[in-house]
């Protein structure tokens, strides 16, 4: 029965050189069967390039409440923020 399948993370890429979006969850027996059902349900329109699919159990979050300890040494960092940096008009997706 599939509510004994493991949970799969489905992660999608619509063009070359954007980032892969989480687009849902389903449930599978391996993560090849993930991969196929992901790509039946997901991109029945073809609107992707690119498909990732991550057992839930593996994704690890941060927690909410230690955002702060978390991302305050990277808020003095401020070379790091993009508008530092001049892009080219022809450059589309970054």
């Amino acid at each position: 029965m599939s509510n004994d399948w493991p949970l799969y993370e489905v992660f999608i890429r619509s063009r070359s050189g954007l980032e892969h979006k989480h687009v849902g969850s389903l449930h599978a027996a391996d993560p090849a069967m993930a991969l196929e059902h992901a790509r039946d349900v997901y991109t029945r329109r073809q609107e992707g390039v690119s498909i990732w699919v991550v057992r839930s159990t593996d994704i690890l979050a941060s927690d909410p409440g230690e955002a702060d300890a978390l991302f305050e040494p990277a808020r003095d960092k401020v070379y790091r923020h993009p508008t530092f940096y001049a892009i080219p008009e022809e450059v589309k997706n970054l």
